[in-house]
């Protein structure tokens, strides 16, 4: 069985994780700190908190810069739905922009256009939620011009994109935006098994942020209000929840973070092999915007189905029924039923869907030797009937 994601798991990992077993911290101990340093280190960002998932992370970043009732937040329709979930979970409306054609993120043209309307109809977004599509960047320095324009904040969701750079600049460096968020899922780029960190660079928001992720609670005196009762007080200043990071999958990540390059570089390399094995089939690669460097998180190929004789899912199931376990990335949030149930409909971004009727994720991860990709390649020309 080929997958199309499949977390490397080493020795070293393994020792790693087995230290923090032996030792007497496996939840709030010294490993995640390290860890938050180690992230730090690789993107350049002044603050970074680690927690249980991309999903926690995205949720106390939204608290964090103040969504609630009567706000609104604006994402891409091609993600996951916790990019969109995070604001129902605050309280706030979720509205959704178009994608871009080529590189399947927010299109930043139909964002404009939409803030241009939203603004005469006084119902601007509070916070806005870019997601790096497959890893690779979106279109960051126009996207901050709109926020610093039209007053809205901006959480990147990068949980596809550590390792990735925009314009020569680590992604999660914070230039373009309040909060970047990564995911260390099994099948990202690096893991801790399930986790995930928000990055800041503005110190208020990381004492929040770390606040958040853990019921609200502080021993730090300069967060605390009048004289403490003894070395065992601590005080509960605000409605956080439990999301924090073990020591035993931070362990795990600082581990996995030391052969990052080395992980996001080998998935170049498949990816364009891929680029040149499939060159002749009636299929759209994935095309690369010169001003970033993706984390390849993803290879998405698009069907060219006028040219095919064939269809998405016979592709699909083809492909599948060869052991070969390729995924769709991603169903458009706005066509799902509990989205629909807000109002939603199918027709309301016809780029994503569009996009969804002819995707395919194939693997790509850095265990793939090139034998395996050979045989996804044979498989998929088969499955075309070329």
């Amino acid at each position: 069985m080929i997958r199309y994601g499949q977390q490397d798991i080493t020795q070293a990992d393994i020792d790693a994780v087995a230290a923090v077993l032996r030792s007497v911290n496996l939840t709030q101990g010294p490993t995640i700190p390290r860890f938050e340093d180690a992230v730090r280190a690789v993107t350049g960002a002044r603050h970074a908190v680690a927690v249980n998932s991309a999903t926690s992370a995205l949720h106390i970043a939204c608290l964090a810069l103040g969504l609630g009732p009567g706000d609104g937040l604006w994402t891409t329709p091609n993600t996951f739905v916790a990019s969109a979930n995070c604001a129902l979970y605050c309280g706030a409306q979720v509205s959704f922009v178009d994608i871009d054609p080529r590189t399947y993120n927010l299109c930043a043209d139909r964002l404009e256009e939409k803030l241009i309307a939203a603004q005469a109809e006084g119902r601007l977004p509070k916070v806005v939620v870019p997601v790096h599509f497959a890893g690779q960047p979106c279109d960051m320095a126009r996207i901050h011009a709109l926020g610093l324009h039209y007053g809205f904040r901006i959480i990147e969701d990068a949980s596809h994109a550590i390792g990735g750079s925009y314009r020569g600049e680590p992604i999660g460096n914070g230039r373009h935006s309040d909060i970047t968020v990564f995911s260390f899922h099994p099948v990202k780029i690096i893991t801790t098994a399930e986790g995930g960190m928000a990055l800041t660079n503005d110190d208020a928001l990381a004492t929040r942020l770390g606040l958040l992720r853990s019921h609200g609670i502080t021993r730090d005196p300069a967060l605390m209000s009048g004289a403490s009762d003894g070395p065992w007080y601590y005080q509960q200043v605000a409605l956080g929840f439990n999301y924090r990071m073990t020591d035993i999958q931070a362990a795990l990540g600082v581990s996995q973070i030391e052969r990052l390059a080395a992980y996001v570089a080998r998935r170049h390399q498949i990816a364009q092999r891929y680029d040149r094995l499939l060159a002749d089939l009636p299929l759209t690669l994935p095309w690369q915007h010169p001003e970033g460097y993706s984390a390849f998180h993803l290879y998405v190929i698009r069907l060219r189905l006028e040219q095919l004789g064939t269809s998405h899912r016979a592709v699909f199931e083809a492909l599948r029924a060869a052991d070969i376990m390729v995924n769709l990335h991603y169903i458009p949030v706005h066509t799902q039923p509990f989205y629909q149930q807000m109002g939603f409909r199918p027709g309301d971004y016809p780029e994503a869907e569009r996009y969804y009727r002819e995707a395919i994720s194939i693997p790509i991860h850095p265990q793939l030797t090139d034998a395996e990709q050979d045989r996804v390649v044979d498989v998929l020309r088969e499955a075309l009937g070329r």
